[in-house]
């Protein structure tokens, strides 16, 4: 992950961990979420959240919510939200690589398809494996992420987050595009060099004024533009693609054979050397 990844990562967790629940009943599901567990030292935002909700009003049971189960079944959708907010952010990790997301839940073994079972009961599906003697509730889908992400209170740093993956995304579409762009140029390229041998051998030896009118039409046609496409080249005929794809096979078919009347060896030896040489690897530069 990178740097302005991780970055960006960071002001996630800090932004979900400064949500100010508005209902006494969601802080408590929230510090329910966050329970007993050890702040590490470099999540402040974190320490500061769990100090935030145990100076709350001892009467709305805040330090008892975080020693007791909370009763997931009988808990509106925003406490469900407060108490997964709380859970991400004291067993979550989200991390992203090469434009890819991965969100994670490291929890004790017995919780994991529990939690499971709670995130696909509010249409988040999620894998569970078992990882080093704990469980791993884990998505790999950007939707999900980004769906999870909103629902427990992500604003402005997600917004940047699906920001960069979508602009990653177009350029790694546009490269695609080019690389493929680029390859299609170098066949057209091989292939009229060898169609333009293969005529230069026909013309030489008199057997391209025997051919057919729609042939010796292709062959001036290919002579004349020999940057054109097939398609083009049917367009500029008025002949289907197909025709004039035949007309150029027949052409390259009567180069590599021997005609009855003489023909010139060294035309016919270019022609060879141009057939048999690969097309020169074009190297695309990715965009920036």
């Amino acid at each position: 992950m990178s740097g302005a990844d991780r970055d960006l990562v960071a002001a996630l967790r800090a932004e979900l961990a400064s949500v100010e629940p508005a209902r006494p009943c969601d802080r408590a599901a929230e510090a329910a979420g966050l329970g007993t567990a050890v702040v590490r030292g470099d999540r402040p935002a974190l320490a500061r959240l769990m100090v935030r909700l145990l100076r709350e009003d001892g009467a709305q049971g805040i330090r008892r919510a975080t020693a007791r189960a909370f009763d997931w079944d009988h808990a509106a959708d925003h406490c469900r939200a407060a108490y997964l907010r709380g859970r991400f952010l004291v067993r979550g990790s989200l991390s992203v690589t090469s434009g890819r997301y991965h969100l994670e839940f490291v929890v004790p073994t017995a919780e994991a398809p529990v939690l499971a079972a709670r995130l696909a009961a509010v249409g988040l599906p999620a894998g569970v494996r078992m990882r080093r003697g704990r469980g791993v509730v884990t998505w790999k889908s950007g939707d999900s992420i980004g769906t999870f992400l909103r629902w427990v209170g992500a604003g402005p740093s997600l917004l940047e987050l699906e920001s960069r993956q979508v602009s990653r995304s177009v350029r790694g579409d546009l490269n695609r595009l080019l690389n493929a762009e680029s390859a299609n140029l170098d066949r057209i390229a091989a292939a009229a060099a060898r169609q333009l041998a293969a005529i230069a051998v026909l013309d030489a030896d008199g057997r391209l004024a025997d051919q057919p009118d729609p042939v010796r039409a292709v062959a001036a046609l290919r002579r004349g533009t020999p940057e054109a496409s097939l398609s083009e080249l049917a367009t500029d005929l008025g002949m289907p693609r197909g025709r004039v794809q035949r007309a150029l096979g027949r052409i390259e078919a009567l180069a590599l054979h021997a005609a009855d009347m003489p023909s010139d060896p060294r035309r016919r030896a270019e022609w060879h050397a141009v057939a048999r040489r690969p097309a020169p690897p074009r190297v695309g530069r990715p965009v920036a």
